[in-house]
């Protein structure tokens, strides 16, 4: 029995930034000071808020410290854990002129946040399986087995409303029995962890913060629908999550939840972890499976559908990581538990993960129905810098960019879906007045661009030549008629490809073309870019009113465009000038304009 519990992050965003050596010193630290029996140092998966790392947390009073460095520890180990008296200066604060939060559930960030996928994440060491049954780990598979049959498993999870959190909202209830129900000796179920949005981590970091959770939810879904095989497919890009999954197979094991007889109720289950190469459209399900069975991951036409035909021509279901985590909860706690958060028809929680120009950027799990403007401002903090919100691009590179009139909209899949958006992964990119939406379009098109597999001619030929008409816009070369023909070309694409990712990827282009097509004319008839950020379209000029010919711009210029001296002053040569911007930042004085 431990007075005190010292909890480290050891998410990949903390490990990144030293949280390591943090825990070594902890130990090394409390070790020195005798309290080695009465404190335990626990390194933890990922708290959230991942721009404050490495976070560490001290139980039992919950004092939330930030940016913790090794240095930092000893001051931690004496003031806080031996004479009781916490340290502020590395405690939370919103602001320099804000008091500080000493604990952890008084943070702002986490006040509205209501987490069940999330729920073990930060709590328990990923890598002790002890520590995940203390918080009633594998009591939702033990009840499934001795009290439950198949169908009241299904019943179960229908009952909770809960929907795939891979992007498409399937009912998941739903898609078990379509597998549940085909015929076949032989069944799989796999985990789809090839999480490759750019910003996202919330399967990542559930994988790494508890991976048990997954590995029941999977068994959970296999009893369901008679399968006794599965597959975690995870790029490798995830060591940290590979490495503790394989701990924790490997310990379910060897506690006999995983593999034969299960708790001697006759069911065996074995397991796989896959390693992807990191394609993009290999989170597309049919090209998953080919990836697995060792070919190119590329789609195939549907139908058949892999309930009925799917790996090696087996029945399977295929369930993201965020949606697998969510199952144990459902059984241990019934699905009308789940099913009284979140809205009508978008029942429990969504994990996001909030990223661009946003104040506290991390992973959040908030309730379906909580609005846009609460995540970004009540959780987020609201912009960087205090500049104004200009834009939320949500659901991934194939999502879509609403704006500050869709703010108070409730997050769900039917309301996302009627603004041209969609949920996706969770992927939640916010934007401030300095971004230009065109080059975000062209910026998030040239990502499913390049990983377009190819096979279809609609997608891999459609979004190059949107990519074009993109390039030519930004730099100032566009015209009226490339505009339809990039809405067209849009449509066409959406109609028409094969897969998931082609029948998304123009997104971005037509919310941006529905919402800010002002700021489309502007590239193409003024020759301007209202953002100030495509950079053929920008002009700088010397204020000679400001300027105190100094010389600096001049002296930084890395082409020498800006020719003056001391007496008669400076001024650049717009057409040798590269637009590079270097100029604009080294002036002390503010004398160079941008236009």
């Amino acid at each position: 029995m431990y007075r005190s519990h010292v909890l480290i992050c050891g998410g990949t965003g903390c490990v990144s930034s030293g949280a390591r050596d943090v825990t070594e010193s902890f130990r090394n630290a409390i070790r020195d000071r005798g309290l080695s029996d009465e404190v335990l140092v626990v390194p933890t998966g990922c708290h959230g808020m991942c721009e404050m790392g490495p976070i560490v947390v001290v139980y039992p009073e919950g004092t939330f410290y930030c940016r913790v460095q090794k240095s930092d520890v000893a001051e931690i180990v004496e003031e806080h854990i031996y004479k009781g008296r916490p340290v502020q200066r590395l405690m939370y604060s919103g602001s320099e002129d804000m008091p500080s939060i000493p604990r952890y559930k008084d943070i702002p960030f986490y006040g509205k946040q209501h987490r069940i996928a999330l729920g073990n994440c930060g709590y328990i060491n990923p890598d002790n399986i002890e520590e995940y049954i203390a918080r009633g780990g594998y009591e939702a598979l033990g009840k499934a087995l001795s009290s439950m049959t198949p169908a009241q498993v299904i019943d179960e999870v229908k009952a909770s409303g809960l929907r795939g959190r891979g992007g498409g909202g399937f009912p998941t209830g739903l898609k078990w029995s379509f597998c549940a129900s085909a015929k076949g000796d032989k069944k799989y179920v796999i985990c789809n962890a090839d999480e490759g949005d750019p910003g996202a981590f919330m399967d990542r970091s559930i994988l790494e913060g508890d991976p048990h959770c997954v590995i029941e939810g999977m068994m959970l879904g296999a009893y369901a629908m008679g399968a006794d095989e599965g597959y975690i497919y995870c790029r490798a890009e995830y060591p940290l999550a590979i490495q503790r999954l394989k701990t924790a197979m490997a310990q379910a094991e060897n506690y006999g939840l995983l593999g034969e007889n299960i708790m001697g109720s006759g069911f065996s289950f074995t397991l796989h972890v896959k390693e992807g190469a990191g394609a993009f459209v290999c989170g597309e399900e049919t090209a998953l499976m080919a990836s697995i069975e060792g070919r190119r991951g590329m789609p195939r036409p549907r139908p058949p559908f892999p309930a009925n035909s799917g790996l090696w021509g087996c029945p399977t279901n295929i369930n993201n990581v965020e949606t697998w985590a969510n199952v144990p909860p459902i059984l241990r706690n019934g699905g009308a538990w789940y099913a009284s958060k979140g809205t009508d028809k978008s029942k429990g929680t969504k994990v996001f993960a909030l990223t661009g120009k946003i104040k506290h950027t991390g992973l959040v799990e908030v309730p379906m129905g909580i609005t846009l403007r609460e995540i970004i401002f009540d959780i987020g903090g609201g912009i960087l810098d205090d500049k104004k919100f200009k834009a939320v691009q949500i659901g991934g590179p194939s999502g879509g960019c609403l704006t500050e009139e869709h703010l108070d909209t409730p997050v769900s899949y039917e309301s996302l879906t009627a603004l041209g958006a969609i949920m996706g992964s969770g992927g939640l990119v916010v934007m401030d007045e300095t971004t230009c939406m065109v080059d975000v379009a062209k910026f998030f098109l040239e990502f499913t661009q390049k990983e377009s597999c190819g096979k279809c001619v609609p997608c891999r030929e459609g979004t190059k030549h949107m990519l074009l008409l993109l390039e030519k816009i930004t730099k100032g070369k566009g015209t009226m008629e490339d505009l339809d023909t990039l809405e067209g070309l849009a449509h066409m694409v959406k109609d028409m490809s094969l897969c998931g990712l082609g029948q998304t990827a123009p997104n971005p282009v037509l919310t941006t073309l529905r919402y800010f097509r002002d700021e489309y004319v502007a590239h193409i008839r003024d020759r301007k870019c209202p953002a100030g950020a495509c950079a053929a379209l920008l002009e700088y000029r010397i204020i000679r009113e400001a300027c105190k010919k100094c010389g600096i711009c001049a002296r930084n210029c890395p082409v020498k465009c800006i020719p003056g001296d001391r007496n008669s002053g400076y001024h650049i040569e717009t057409d040798r000038c590269i637009r590079c911007g270097t100029c604009f930042e080294k002036c002390p004085f503010g004398a160079i304009e941008k236009k």
